[in-house]
């Protein structure tokens, strides 16, 4: 493909950076710092979709992914995730884009690539939605939590404030379809953390606002968004972990999720470290390593996906932390 055209096709379906300010949104504001931060990862994204949206091959996206400072180097993986599921899904750009960014570079970015294959499943028409059957069967449930994201980023009104939630939402996979909006939930939870502006109080109280069956898993995206993206002091993070009450143990979820995608790609932060210490007792190290010590094999049995039984597993480690 000729480059003015991949260069025009970046600028046609690119999102301004404007869709990302604070104000635009309508989110919280907590502090200038906040502020620039959540604004930052946004701008991140976008880089990183733009580069799959202009590249010749998944290669040369890669090599400009490399080239994203650190702490936000993930967050433009996921948005490169959402541009090659993009392309996949779009007449007469091909397919198997995402296939060949697992492929490379992109699988040691597999949970944030998976997430961004969400954010394009929330733009496709249905026709066009990726084959999930054909994504890992354990993590292909965070195609969801993008989606859900993304549902609660630009339409906040009705996925946070009127706590939406589809009763029969269309998963193109053959497994628990049930799950699907706890699944959602998950995501939607990450994204109060950006909705709040990183406010853990009001982020806590717009979880609250949910009904107590919802909680467990906003919780646990919540910690989740603590973790990778920060935003909060020592204080902030205590705080959050007392409001979540009985959930505390999925806020720990949540956060050594982060922690083992951080240490899967090599993306050290300091946040990261804060965030494990006070939500999960232990380094970022350490809580990666209690996700791969739990991690299931292969099916497990009984009624719910192995994804949940991974996600609880994990929680029970964490029973401990904080007086769970």
């Amino acid at each position: 493909m000729p480059s003015a055209w991949r260069t025009l096709r970046r600028r046609m379906l690119t999102p301004s950076t404007s869709e990302t300010l604070l104000e635009k949104r309508g989110f919280h504001r907590k502090t200038p710092s906040a502020q620039q931060l959540l604004e930052t990862v946004g701008e991140r994204f976008l880089e990183g979709y733009g580069y799959a949206m202009e590249a010749r091959d998944t290669v040369a996206a890669e090599n400009l992914l490399e080239g994203v400072p650190i702490r936000f180097r993930g967050f433009a993986y996921e948005g490169a995730g959402m541009g090659f599921a993009m392309l996949d899904g779009l007449p007469l750009s091909g397919s198997g884009s995402v296939d060949r960014f697992l492929a490379g570079r992109g699988a040691d970015h597999v949970y944030m690539v998976y997430i961004g294959v969400g954010w394009a499943m929330a733009r496709l028409p249905r026709f066009r939605w990726p084959d999930i059957d054909a994504l890992d069967p354990l993590l292909r449930w965070l195609v969801l939590d993008g989606y859900g994201f993304h549902q609660a980023y630009f339409r906040t009104a009705r996925y946070v404030h009127e706590q939406y939630r589809d009763p029969a939402f269309p998963w193109p996979a053959h497994d628990s379809p049930s799950y699907a909006g706890r699944a959602i939930d998950q995501g939607i939870g990450r994204a109060l953390w950006f909705v709040g502006g990183t406010d853990a109080d009001l982020v806590a109280t717009m979880i609250e606002k949910f009904p107590e069956s919802r909680r467990s898993d906003l919780y646990s995206g919540a910690g989740l968004a603590a973790t990778y993206a920060g935003g909060v002091d020592e204080a902030e993070l205590r705080a959050f972990r007392e409001r979540a009450g009985s959930h505390r143990a999925m806020v720990a979820q949540g956060s050594a999720f982060a922690a083992e995608a951080r240490e899967r790609a090599g993306l050290p932060a300091p946040h990261t470290e804060l965030a494990t210490r006070v939500l999960c007792g232990m380094t970022p190290a350490q809580a990666a390593r209690v996700t791969q010590e739990v991690r299931p094999a292969g099916p497990v049995p009984g009624a719910l996906p192995a994804y949940e039984v991974w996600r609880r597993a994990i929680a029970d480690r964490f029973t401990d932390v904080g007086g769970c």
